[in-house]
Order: structure tokens, then sequence, then C-alpha cells
């Protein structure tokens, strides 16, 4: 008798992912462990093993399509010796493959499965656990307004993301009567001339719903300062060599992870969470500092744990080798997770300033523009300084104007001075 074999759980709060690779074929003979198919997800590449042995003999997937956790990806004869199947290790990353560019549809969600009405329920009464209030904050929908599939009218992960995508399905006139979106179906983009069409990859999809949501529901300010970063050249050249002698590299970004660290610590507002359900600000207890790193595929945010308790040198080697983790794709999800802060430096490519959009669930993120040599009034005369553009956006429910002032003041002295941070403490 033909078992099935389905898409295990891939990680938390990821529901569904794209085949990128199938690595079995009809009639072929599969082991326990056997990695059968890659899946895309919106943070990495996934290698997913079969959990039974035996002959496959139908293949209900396809390169290129989604398929979500729980769907029927092989269906396969068992092994004569009558293998138990056992749960599946957690997935491994695997290198990025060169997707297909096809069209990649999600399965539509089942109208019986959600209810669009809000139910009758009293604010702070929905049956959910954390992880699930969590993802519907992500998702920019209420818990409140979602009817439970579970026991006893639980909320699940899966109740959560049918609901929102069937808001996002309705007339904007019904879900959001304040904005309304510029029509894109049904718009005649070919009118004018040729043009082509590209799906998003699963990261692109995730950042354009993640920072949609962001920005539709966090009050946004950005805060504007100068580093003068002049002596930090000297001091990157004096200490070069002992982050190269560790295999690292002693960069800005270093640097001013370093200094978040200590800051976060001395400003806890700004390491923190809100929960406007309850009605509270999460302070958290520990520092992960997500640096921001622009790949082929779309923006990948690695996370720095226990940033505030690492050396400078130890940031200069564990940042660069995050970074190219995440150009190769091998980042794991853990490697993802956890963040408090994010720090994004677009030095490299130009510009005067920007305007970062804070990572939710964090309450705040700093952005660093391309340093320029400015003349800078001082001791009563003019000098050439190297001058950091600095760029804090920040949560306005959590942190007010003045607050942002001191802080992001208080890192640009700090930039100022990298003597102080002490390489090995």
């Amino acid at each position: 008798m033909a078992v099935e074999f389905k898409l295990p759980v891939l990680g938390e709060n990821i529901a569904s992912g794209t085949v990128s690779k199938i690595m079995a074929a009809v009639g072929d003979t599969v082991a326990v462990d056997q990695p059968v198919i890659e899946v895309e997800t919106d943070k990495a590449v996934l290698e997913i093993p079969s959990d039974v042995a035996g002959k496959v003999l139908e293949i209900r997937v396809q390169v290129g399509k989604t398929v979500s956790v729980g769907d029927v990806v092989l269906l396969v004869e068992p092994a004569a010796s009558g293998a138990v199947p056992k749960p599946p290790d957690p997935p491994k990353t695997a290198p990025s493959p060169s997707v297909p560019a096809q069209t990649v549809s999600p399965p539509p969600a089942s109208p019986a499965s959600v209810a669009l009405e809000p139910p009758r329920r009293l604010a702070g009464t929905a049956l959910a656990a954390p992880s699930v209030r969590r993802l519907a904050g992500e998702l920019g929908v209420s818990i409140e307004e979602i009817a439970g599939s579970g026991a006893h009218g639980r909320i699940t992960a899966e109740d959560v993301r049918a609901f929102a995508e069937q808001r996002a399905a309705k007339p904007a006139s019904e879900t959001a009567p304040v904005f309304e979106e510029q029509p894109t179906v049904g718009v005649e983009h070919d009118r004018w001339g040729s043009i082509e069409r590209q799906p998003m990859n699963a990261i692109r999809r995730k950042t354009a719903m993640h920072m949609t949501n962001a920005w539709q529901n966090i009050p946004h300010v950005t805060h504007f300062d100068l580093a003068d970063i002049t002596a930090i050249e000297s001091f990157r050249q004096r200490y070069a060599r002992q982050a190269e002698a560790r295999g690292g590299k002693l960069t800005v970004t270093a640097i001013v992870v370093k200094i978040l660290g200590a800051a976060l610590r001395r400003f806890p507002r700004f390491n923190a969470a809100v929960d406007m359900e309850n009605q509270e600000i999460v302070l958290k207890k520990y520092v992960n500092i997500g640096v921001a790193v622009d790949t082929e595929n779309g923006l990948l945010v690695p996370v720095v744990r226990d940033a505030d308790r690492k050396t400078l040198l130890e940031l200069s080697v564990e940042i660069p080798v995050l970074a190219e983790k995440a150009r190769a794709r091998r980042l794991s999800l853990d490697e993802m997770a956890g963040g408090t802060f994010t720090v994004t430096n677009l030095g490299g490519l130009g510009g005067t300033n920007f305007t970062p959009i804070v990572n939710a669930p964090e309450v705040a993120i700093l952005g660093m523009s391309r340093a320029r040599i400015e003349p800078v009034f001082t001791n009563g005369a003019f000098a050439p300084r190297t001058m950091l553009p600095l760029a804090l956006s920040y949560d306005h429910r959590v942190i007010d104007g003045a607050d942002a002032a001191r802080f992001l003041r208080w890192v640009a002295e700090a930039i100022e001075q990298p003597l102080a941070l002490m390489l090995d403490k």
C-alpha cells in the first residue's frame, strides 16, 4: 500500500515554500533521511529528507510551484523490510539553486477555513499561542477578528494566514477605507510597449509583505545626525592586521555594531518590542543585532547574537562570515531569527541619506550612508573632516523624539572616539 510523504514543518512561522529542485524520480528507491526535494523559503533553501524508505510511485510537486506544510510530496511503496517511518530531522540549508522563471500561484484559502466577519470577542480573550499572536502582528491582522479552528476555538497559525489572505483578497473599500491602493489587476501594462513579467522569488515576496505591514502598522519617525569618523580610519589601519590574523575584517559596520551593543544596554527602550494587545512594552534582556546584507536574491538579515558581549575582533570575524553565508544562501533559519535591533549600511553604494523601515517586531533601525569629507568649524577654524550620515528610524509608540536624539548622539560620539572601545573588552 502506498504511503504519502508530506512536507514536514520547515520552521517557526514558515507555512510554505517554493520547490526549487526535485531530487528523486518515479521508480527510484529512496531511503529514510535521503533528501528528495529542495524548498526555497523566504529565508533559506532547505533540503527535505524522506521519512519513509521505498520505491517512488508518484511525485505530487513541481519545480517553481508553491508547496505548503502537510501537502503530499511523494507517494512511496514501502520497502519490503517494513521500515517504519521516523520523524525527519530539521531541514538542512542547501546552496542556492537556479529557480525557473515560472509564475508562482499560492493555493487559495478555503472559504470554510476562516471567517472574515470578526467574532464578537472581548479584547485579550482570544485563545492563541504567543507564536501565533506574533504571526498575526507580522501579517498586520488583529487576532481578535479571527475565528479559531482548533480545540475550544483556539486560533492556529493556519487560521491567521488564511484570514490574512482573504482580507488581502477583499476589495480595498471593505478592508482599508482610508487608504486606496492603485489598481494592479487589469491594468494594461503593455499598452505602451512590450513588457516582461518576472515572478517574485520567496525572499522578495516576504520582503514585500513584511515591509508593507511594518509601514502600515508602525508610526515611523526618522532622526538624522552626523558622526565624525576621521579618527576611525587611523584606528582601522592600526588594528586591521589583528583582525586579519583572525580571518576577519575591521569595518565601519563591525565598529558600529560594537557601539550599538553598548548603546542598547544604556538605552533599553531601543532594544524592545511593543505589545499593543496587552498595552505593554517588552524590554529584552539580550542584545541580538541584525546586519542587513544585499544579495542577488534580495535582502537578508543575519543576526549577531549577544553583540554586547563580543569583542570588536570577534565581531570583525563573525560579521563577514554571516554576510558571505547570506550571499551564498547558506544561512540557517536560526541565524536569521531573534534580532532585537537592525543596522543597514549603504555607504558602499552611494547616496547622502535614506529612511530605513523598522524591522518589526523590533522598534528601531540604524542606517548608514556614504561618508564624505566636509569642512567642519572647530577650535576657531575650518578643517576637513570625514563625516558619516546616520539615520535612525524608530517606532513612535515606544520611542519619543528626544529619546531618539539622545540615543543617536551617544552613538555618534562613541563612533568619534573608537579607541574607547578597547578591542578585547
